[in-house]
Order: structure tokens, then sequence, then C-alpha cells
């Protein structure tokens, strides 16, 4: 007798898209919002089991890894861009008007219509649309002459289409939407209506104005602009940037566009290093982001920069007044060794360059100089060759010394501290060194951030209450201990004053770490952000009244389940409460908070006396939270996956979680391997995507 039957007649449907899935999404982008609750650092996909045992046993890795790349050519793209599309009479052979056109033709073209207007505006309108065409010589003479004639016989209501009218009546639409949620929007001077020739000329150009994507068939390259401009540009309007389905603003693609050559590229990098300001605590993030943004450099291009910066030791001595150039060099090179894993990581890594990286670690050296510095090894270190070129530069005893900065009043030193800590118990190992998990008293601390939801980019230090990204992405962690009434309260410490959105989340948050999606950015969870001044909740913002946060403020976070309102703090400082979180969850909420790159925090979950307590009666989660010793603990990458390959699974096992016996069936589409609870989390099959509308339990049989 078979191990199972199933209870209902086999289903005549066939799988849509049958075989391996593997190198597919785990859904489509419309369904990611049906993704299992609870909350992780980004989607994981699930445990396929496929024809062979061994494949997807081990996560790939930047050594196994495709990583080299072969740059294309251009020029299929920048002839489209001048001559147009091939169009007939057929069906959608046309470019999207949108995006070939500067923005605001059509605001222009076609205003909202109002009871004033008449059919002599219409026919106005249709005249300037003909002679925009005409420009592509695809009209007849006769509509040519129509076109000229209508539009000659005066100014019946209507200005002329022009780029700057064009350009700021977009501006106004675009930058409303671009800062919703922000009392800090860009102010207009001059209407559209009354612009004039002087007012054209010496109005600014302002940053924030939505990027045009492309060009018109006949329309100019835009004007090369001074590259440190447009870096400042960036730097100035990255506070603004609060939605995550926002164009990125002018200067950013401007300098995208001007990095699509070699020698663009360079002039870009060479501007970031020049003139990004030690003081801006956004400035690394900026030239993360820009570096990010651009397309990847060729070997050439690699080559030449390491040519120009000529780095060495002597290098990293010079200059010491000026710390700002070292900071952003050390910067750029860590973008670049986390870009760029791989053989071209390797060759990046040049004698000079280690010598440089390693002088900057001296105790001479400015101490952002020292972190940024510190960083970049680690990122040369993903890839296996450089991790040991380093190690062999007896890099461990610089580390050993920095390492006693952990506690250190100096906000920045204690940041190179963390840094230290963290590479010697996870990266350069130092012979003899005992493991800072092995040594720290956990005794009294009953709640700690979870490190086993976090993605492995997010830094988490062995106490188990003190975070650090310094990742490109937006990577989010929550507390241990769960409430579901009462009063609480917690503190954090800010220790980098970037941005960063604490506060409260609950069970049915979900997180994409790589979209920028954090806390705040759904209706199940509720952030506080002091660099940006702003409240989250549902990815929308608000201002609040709070002056921006710094190193060493105190941020208080009170939930109260009874009355159903969240209070933030600001060095005992309180906010009006906020109440929208609780019309989608009432129960089930986390201490929680995400990261922007290079962004560190203190967490005090009542192990020690707080701050700036609130004035109303509250509870700790260290007073109610419990945790087994061997729950407190935090390995180290490489002993966490030592014992991650001594793990052994059934072959019956669900595939999703790796645990419950696999006993269900979905249908129409008919794949199983997996449980009813794993199921029952899921809308869309993950290996075929059909939509699910059964799910069926297969009953065992004992012969």
């Amino acid at each position: 007798m078979s191990d199972s039957q199933l209870q209902q007649e086999p289903n005549p449907n066939t799988c849509a898209s049958p075989g391996n899935p593997v190198f597919s999404c785990m859904m489509s982008p419309s369904n990611k919002d049906v993704s299992p609750p609870g909350m992780r650092a980004k989607l994981q996909s699930p445990l396929y089991r496929t024809t062979s045992s061994d494949y997807g046993g081990v996560s790939p890795t930047v050594e196994s890894s495709p990583c080299t790349f072969h740059p294309k050519s251009q020029r299929f793209s920048e002839d489209l861009g001048k001559s147009g599309m091939y169009c007939d009479s057929s069906f959608n052979t046309a470019l999207d008007r949108s995006k070939v056109v500067w923005i605001g033709f059509f605001h222009k073209l076609y205003p909202p219509l109002k009871a004033q207007d008449d059919r002599w505006t219409t026919i106005l309108n249709l005249a300037q649309v003909l002679l925009f065409l005409t420009s592509s010589n695809s009209l007849p003479p006769f509509w040519e002459i129509f076109a000229s004639v209508v539009s000659g016989t005066g100014n019946m209501g209507n200005s002329c289409v022009c780029r700057e009218d064009s350009d700021l009546e977009d501006h106004h639409h675009g930058s409303l939407r671009a800062t919703r949620g922000q009392s800090r929007r860009v102010e207009h001077g001059t209407a559209a209506g009354a612009d004039t020739g002087e007012a054209r000329s010496s109005r600014p150009r302002d940053p924030v104005r939505p990027p045009r994507r492309g060009r018109g068939p006949h329309e100019p390259r835009r004007k090369k602009q001074n590259v440190d401009g447009l870096v400042l540009d960036t730097l100035a309007v990255i506070r603004t940037l609060v939605d995550n389905d926002q164009e990125p603003p002018y200067s950013m693609i401007t300098l995208h566009e001007m990095a699509e050559t070699d020698d663009g590229w360079l002039e870009v990098v060479q501007s970031l290093i020049r003139v990004i300001p030690l003081d801006d605590p956004l400035g690394p993030a900026v030239i993360t982001l820009l570096l990010d943004e651009c397309p990847l450099p060729t070997k050439d291009a690699l080559q030449k920069l390491s040519d120009m910066l000529n780095l060495s030791s002597a290098a990293a001595r010079q200059d010491a007044l000026n710390p700002a150039k070292h900071r952003n060099t050390t910067a750029v090179l860590g973008c670049l060794a986390e870009k760029l894993a791989g053989p071209a990581s390797i060759g990046l890594l040049s004698p000079g360059t280690l010598e440089y990286l390693l002088e900057s670690l001296s105790s001479e050296a400015h101490p952002t100089v020292m972190l940024f510095a510190l960083i970049a090894l680690e990122k040369f270190s993903q890839t296996s060759e450089n991790k040991l070129t380093v190690s062999e530069s007896c890099i461990s005893n610089r580390l050993a010394v920095l390492e006693s900065w952990t506690d250190h009043p100096d906000y920045l030193k204690r940041q190179v501290g963390f840094c230290s800590q963290w590479s010697l118990d996870n990266l350069f190992l130092k012979e003899g060194r005992q493991f800072t998990y092995e040594k720290v008293n956990l005794t009294n601390i009953n709640a700690m951030l979870n490190s086993n939801d976090v993605s492995e980019y997010l830094k988490i230090s062995p106490t188990g209450l003190e975070a650090r990204c310094d990742a490109s992405s937006f990577e989010s962690v929550r507390c241990t201990f769960c409430v579901d009434s009462g009063v609480w309260y917690y503190e954090v410490t800010v220790i980098t004053s970037g941005v960063m959105q604490i506060g409260w989340a609950t069970k049915d948050s979900k997180f994409l770490n790589h979209e920028g999606y954090g806390i705040g950015d759904d209706e199940y969870s509720c952030a506080y952000d002091g660099c940006r001044q702003l409240i989250w909740y549902n990815a929308r913002s608000k201002p609040h009244s709070h002056p921006c946060w710094k190193e060493g403020d105190a941020i208080g976070f009170l939930l109260d389940l009874s009355k159903k309102q969240m209070i933030f703090y600001l060095n005992g400082h309180q906010l009006p409460p906020e109440k929208q979180v609780f019309s989608s969850a009432t129960s089930g909420f986390f201490a929680a908070a995400s990261f922007m790159s290079y962004q560190q925090c203190e967490f005090n979950f009542g192990a020690k006396p707080f701050r700036h307590p609130p004035s109303v009666k509250f509870s700790t989660f260290n007073d109610f939270a419990s945790l087994l010793p061997s729950e407190k603990i935090i390995l180290p990458r490489h002993r966490r996956l030592a014992l991650l390959k001594q793990v052994s699974i059934r072959d019956n096992c669900c595939t999703l979680c790796c645990d419950v016996m696999a006993d269900t069936e979905l249908r129409p589409c008919g794949h199983g391997g997996m449980c009813m609870e794993c199921a029952l989390q899921l809308e869309t099959c993950p290996l075929c995507r059909q939509d699910i509308q059964t799910r069926v339990r297969l009953i065992a049989h004992v012969s």
C-alpha cells in the first residue's frame, strides 16, 4: 500500500511553468506584499529540493559566484536616443513619450480642463503637438502649414511651449510629489505664467528638480555642469529623499550620465574625494550611494584611478591636516571593494593600497580616517584571496590596540573600537585571543537584539545591545521580547547622527533591506527619524518638532497599549502621541530599528538605569523577559557556519521551514514538499507562481 493517498481527485490542470525554479524569483513584484509574516531582514528563497541532491546545499559566496564584468558598448542606446525608435503603423512601436521628451511637455500641452476652455484652445494645443512632430519630418506638408498658421495667429490665451516654462511647471508638480509629508518644501518664487527672460537667467537651478530619464529624438544633450557642484547638490538634497518610490534627484541622474564613460567616472570619483566635507554625517553614505548607482567601472578605469591616487604609506602621512581627503579616499576604496568583489577587488588591493590602509590605522591618523580604513579592509576581505593578504599583514596586532576604544566617551573612537572588536571576532582572528562572547558578562541581560533573524550585513555586539550597519542596504533588527499589553519603555543612545528609523514593529511587519523598506514603512510599524526630523508610518512621513539628533543623544520610546499610543522622547522632551499604527495592530509589538550605511546605536532595554525615564509608570523588557544562556550567545560568523554544517535535515521534511514533515499539496498546480503551516502563509506557489486556491493535506496510511 502506498505511503500516502489523496482525498480528492487528481487535478487535470497542469503546471503553468514546470521545471527548476531556482533561477527565478520567489514571488512576482505584484505579490511582494503577501510574503510570509514575521520580521526578517530580507526575503529569502526557500530551500528548493531539485533532482540533484547536492544542488543548493551550500549558499553561494563571492568566490563561487560569477565576478567578472564585461562592459558593453552604449552605442546602440546613444543612437536610439538621437534618432528615435523605428516606428510604423503597427501597435506599440513608439517610445513612451513621457521618457523621451522633457518632463512637463504634456503638462503644458494638456493642462487640466477648466470651464472657460473652448475649442480654440484645443486647436492650439493640437497645433503645438503638430509643430513638435514636424521636427521629425514625419508629417505631410499640409499639416506643417496648418500647424504654423494656427500657432502664428496670436497668443489666444496660451503661451508657447518652451523648455524653461515646462521645466518650471514640472518642478512645481514633481517637487510636491517628491517631498510629500514634509514641511520643508521647496519654494518656487517665480510663477510659470510670469516667467521672463531676466527671471529665467537669474533663477538658480534646484537640485530637487525631477530628473529627465532620457532625451527626445532631436533634443540636444544637456549641458555638462560642474561635477563638484552636482556632488554637493546631491549631498544637500539627500535628507529630503523620504519616499521609497521617489525618483533620484536631478544632480544624481546627471552624475550617473557622466559616469557612463571612463573619463566621466574618474571625474566623479575624484570629485567625491575632493569636496565631501568631514563634518557632514551623511557624507560617506552619499559616496556609497553615488558609486552604487553609477555604472560599474571598467578594468582600464580602475587602473587609471590607482595611478591617479598613487596610494602608499607615505601618501597616508601626507595632508595630515586634511583628514576629509583621506576619509573620502578610504570610503571610496571600501565601496569599490564591496561592489567589485572578486578578481577586480584583488587587482584594486595593490601593495600600495594595502600600505595606505594599514598606515591609516596608526594612532597619528584622524579617528574617522581609521574607521573607514578599517571598513575598507573588511570589504576587501570579502574576497578570500584579499582576506589572506590582509591577515598576513599582522593587522590583528593593530586592531588589538584599537579594541580598547569600545567604551570610549568619544563616540567617533567608540565606532573604531566597535569595528575593531567585530573584525577580531569575525575576520582577522588573532592567535591566543579569547573571543569576546566568551568573556562578556550577560548575567543581567534578559532582552537583547535578535541576531537570528537579521541579515549577515548587520553587526551586533556580543552583548546584543549595540548594532551597526556598514553595508549599502537598509538593515533592520528587532528585540527578542514581544509585548501584548501594558506600558513599556526603552532608550537608544545615538552613536552616529545619520539616517536611522527607530521605534516599534509587530509580528506582521515586513522589511526589504535592499529596497530601502524598514521600520515605519508598513502599516504594522512606526518609527522616529531624528536625522531627517520625521515620524514614519506606512511608508509615509510627517515632520516633528525635535531638532536633529546628534551623537550622545538619548531617544526614548514609550508604548502604552492600554491607551493605544506611542510617545517619542529626545533627551526627555516628548512629542505628541502617535496612534496611527493601532488601526492595523494592537498586540505583538517589538522594539526595532533600521540603519542606513555607517550608522550605529546602543539599546537599553532596562539592564541599566535610563538616562531620561518618563514620568508615567512603565515596565521594562529586561524585568519581564527571559533568555536561556545559550540564547544569549552571539557567535562569530565562522563558528555559526560550522554549527550549520553539522545540522542534518530529514528527507521528508518541509522544504520551507526544514522542521515539520512535508504533508501538503497545493492546488491547482499540484506542487508539494511543504507542511500545512507554511502552505497557509503562501498565496502563490513558490515553484510555479500560480495562485493557490486550496491546500490539501496528504494522509499517510500504515500497512
